[in-house]
């Protein structure tokens, strides 16, 4: 039985409580003001963004919107949270319920439902590689604005949870919530498991894993607990409530601490914080303003584009690839040719290069020239693959009509010019011919092979073979 606590930083200029910058990456100890470390006489004032973007996920995965929400005071002692509180919500979270859909490689669909989800300020983070005595602490995180996903115990294996974990990170980016970066710890997750025996009704004694920032990670962490604790309940042991951390060098997790209670972190609603009235009209503007989401993304590529499923399953799955896949379009019609080059040789550029689409150096209108060039019959497929295209990369600026031109790479139609070599490439092979006649109709492939040699691949390929079928025959 597993289920997941995601904690998601969001998108916002400043802190959640605070002024301060929410900005990852400078300087320790930058980001910080006289709230953000809790110096005496300060109070909090809640930042407007922070409960719209809550609001955005809460529609997006079919929740209730909290209209009246309160903050809470969670108390706990820990170097890098001065205030020895965090500012969060307990009994009012912003959205109650929802779901999350996944599907397995099976095809097989899934909701898995969410308890809640809750707004709060992050801490600051205990760095312990730069001395060798002491720790040291950066309060930059601390105050950043959080939203933690809590879902039911509803995921069953590792797969799934990398499948729904995967999904969670494809909405926030799409809501332009948070930009998901699992790396530098903006998407991370605790992973809480327990085991029972098939058809019992009770839960097992759950284990916690914390601070986990990596789906491969968590999959694995998710493996090898499930396997520790089958062990020990076949041996007829306890399982012990705990925080665990994973060791991922060693590929195993390990004892942290006992796992607080709820009573060890003592609630009680924050005094300084006034209670958050959502109002109608409000909510109904962040629906309207809502951006598409990757269902709805992958649906308008189907219904719209006219691309296959499989098609628009992969240009959906990341919002700047779908992006681009749009901005092509608005300059070219054939939408299934930008779909194959976007899906193979630009990919396949992108992984190569260990890129992503927002870096590709080639502006969406020159795809749509090149592939408008091939579709026109100006240059051919194999010309625009392995000629015109690098030199696309390395001159971004230019115009394919101009390379094309300027390398001779213009698809050859001349009838004339082409029978005279589609006869010396006949001549020069009787054997094949006399081969061809007598039924091996496959050499077809070999004829045209060697016209697209002598032309330096410029011949039109259609044109080809329709004066190569004509001379056989």
């Amino acid at each position: 039985m597993i289920g997941l606590e995601v904690h998601c930083q969001l998108l916002t200029e400043s802190k959640i409580f605070t002024p301060d910058d929410n900005r990852f990456g400078s300087a320790p100890n930058t980001n910080i003001g006289f709230l953000t470390l809790a110096l005496p006489g300060t109070l909090p004032r809640l930042n407007k963004k922070t409960i719209e973007l809550g609001v955005r996920l809460g529609f997006a995965c079919g929740s209730s919107i909290s209209r009246t929400t309160i903050f809470d005071r969670k108390n706990y002692f820990y170097p890098d949270l001065p205030k020895g509180y965090q500012i969060t919500q307990d009994k009012a979270p912003i959205c109650v319920g929802g779901g999350v859909k996944i599907t397995n490689r099976e095809g097989e669909e899934k909701t898995i439902r969410l308890h809640h989800a809750h707004l709060e300020e992050d801490a600051g983070k205990s760095v312990h590689d730069g001395s060798e005595t002491d720790t040291l602490l950066d309060y930059n995180r601390a105050g950043t604005p959080l939203i933690e996903i809590v879902s039911e115990p509803d995921l069953r294996s590792a797969e799934e949870t990398g499948l729904y974990l995967t999904e969670v990170r494809r909405i926030v980016r799409y809501l332009d919530i948070s930009d998901g970066n699992m790396e530098e710890g903006s998407f991370r997750a605790d992973v809480n498991i327990s085991l029972r025996l098939v058809g019992a009704s009770e839960y097992g004694t759950k284990v916690e894993i914390k601070n986990m920032n990596s789906i491969r990670n968590i999959m694995r962490a998710i493996e090898y607990e499930q396997s520790r604790q089958a062990d020990l309940l076949d041996k007829g042991e306890k399982i012990v409530q705990e925080t665990r951390m994973y060791d991922v060098d060693r590929e195993r997790t390990y004892g942290m601490r006992l796992k607080e209670t709820l009573n060890d972190y003592r609630y009680f609603p924050d005094p300084d914080l006034s209670p958050v009235v959502l109002s109608d009209e409000w909510l109904a503007k962040i629906r309207s303003e809502m951006p598409a989401l990757p269902w709805e993304v992958k649906e308008r590529f189907v219904s719209h584009y006219g691309l296959p499923q499989y098609d628009a399953g992969l240009l959906s799955d990341e919002k700047e690839q779908a992006f681009y896949f749009e901005e092509v379009c608005k300059h070219c019609q054939h939408f299934k040719t930008v779909s194959n080059w976007l899906i193979g040789p630009i990919r396949s550029y992108l992984n190569e290069n260990g890129l992503s689409i927002a870096e590709f150096p080639i502006q969406p209108k020159t795809v749509a020239d090149l592939v408008e060039l091939i579709e026109s019959g100006v240059i051919n497929h194999t010309i625009a693959t392995q000629k015109l295209f690098p030199a696309l990369l390395e001159n971004p600026e230019s115009a394919p009509q101009d390379l094309a031109q300027a390398n001779n790479w213009i698809q050859n139609s001349n009838t004339g010019e082409l029978e005279t070599l589609i006869e010396q490439v006949l001549n020069g092979m009787p054997d094949k011919v006399a081969a061809y006649k007598k039924g091996k109709k496959g050499l077809i492939g070999l004829f045209v092979g060697e016209v697209m040699k002598k032309t330096g691949s410029t011949a039109d390929p259609k044109v080809v073979n329709q004066i190569l079928n004509e001379k056989l025959a």
